[in-house]
């Protein structure tokens, strides 16, 4: 079923949303948090990535909403799973999880003609101390991300804070990939880039809907795609680590439509 848009668009294109919609993009972000929730428990030393994927779908189904991602330009999945080095777009299959591997599970839902787009990362058995580093830089580097969103900002001074972070702790952030609009699609404009310079880019306005999507790598910045045209992963085969909130820009700040019911979005749990 196609829906209407609402709101109006600004001269770079980027949609505005009317109050009234936050509560549309509210529902669907929670129902992809709390399936990213439910999902931790079933993480763990021999599980494929295959199975989490089946849950997934599963979980979409019997709460009566709809995939964003099982059909987009041919994807057949209900998730990305990107193990180790594997940047983003992973795709599920027979793969086993090995002890301290480290892996972004990414959901897109869809709840009454909204979109739901959210990720963050999980461990497999015991957490290896550079991949913790790894996970803590990116998950802060979101939040810093997140702050920095406030009518009267621009979305350079969300990339400066993002980048700023990542590269004084030593990683670097990837450049092939960024974060995007959404609303009742499920991706528009703008670009929401993980890097940049503060007071460029377009002007955040309250009624903005996107997502922030940070991926470090431990190594280098640059990527590659595989063979199977979805799959990214590091050029050095070093590891990496993404976290991602859908928000929308309030009247004096931000609002995060993605927030983990559970406080289960940083894999803290792993650790005990």
């Amino acid at each position: 079923m196609k829906h209407e848009e609402s709101g109006r668009l600004t001269r770079d294109g980027i949609r505005l949303y009317q109050r009234e919609d936050f509560a549309g993009m509210r529902a669907a972000g929670a129902l992809a948090a709390q399936i990213l929730d439910e999902v931790a428990d079933l993480v763990e030393v021999g599980q494929t990535t295959g199975a989490l994927d089946d849950f997934i779908r599963n979980r979409v189904e019997q709460a009566g909403a709809t995939s964003a991602t099982i059909g987009y330009k041919g994807y057949q999945h209900a998730s990305c799973i990107s193990v180790n080095h594997v940047v983003c777009h992973g795709i599920p299959g027979d793969k086993k999880l090995k002890d301290g591997d480290i892996l972004n599970i990414d959901v897109t839902v869809i709840v009454d003609g909204w979109f739901g787009d959210t990720s963050r990362m999980y461990v497999a058995g015991r957490l290896p101390r550079k991949a913790e580093r790894l996970i803590d830089v990116t998950h802060e580097s979101l939040m810093k991300g997140i702050a920095a969103v406030k009518p009267g900002n621009t979305f350079g001074d969300i990339g400066h804070a993002i980048q700023s972070y990542v590269e004084a702790n030593r990683m670097s952030v990837v450049r092939d990939f960024c974060g995007h609009g959404l609303g009742r699609v499920f991706h528009a404009p703008p670009n929401v880039l993980h890097y940049g310079r503060p007071g460029t880019g377009p002007e955040l306005e309250e009624g903005m809907f996107f997502t922030i999507e940070p991926m470090v790598n431990l190594g280098r910045a640059e990527t590659k795609v595989l063979g199977d045209d979805w799959t990214a992963v590091t050029r050095d085969k070093s590891l990496s680590a993404q976290f991602e909130h859908s928000v929308g820009v309030t009247e004096d700040g931000v609002e995060i439509f993605t927030l983990s019911p559970a406080n289960r979005f940083h894999p803290t749990w792993a650790e005990n």
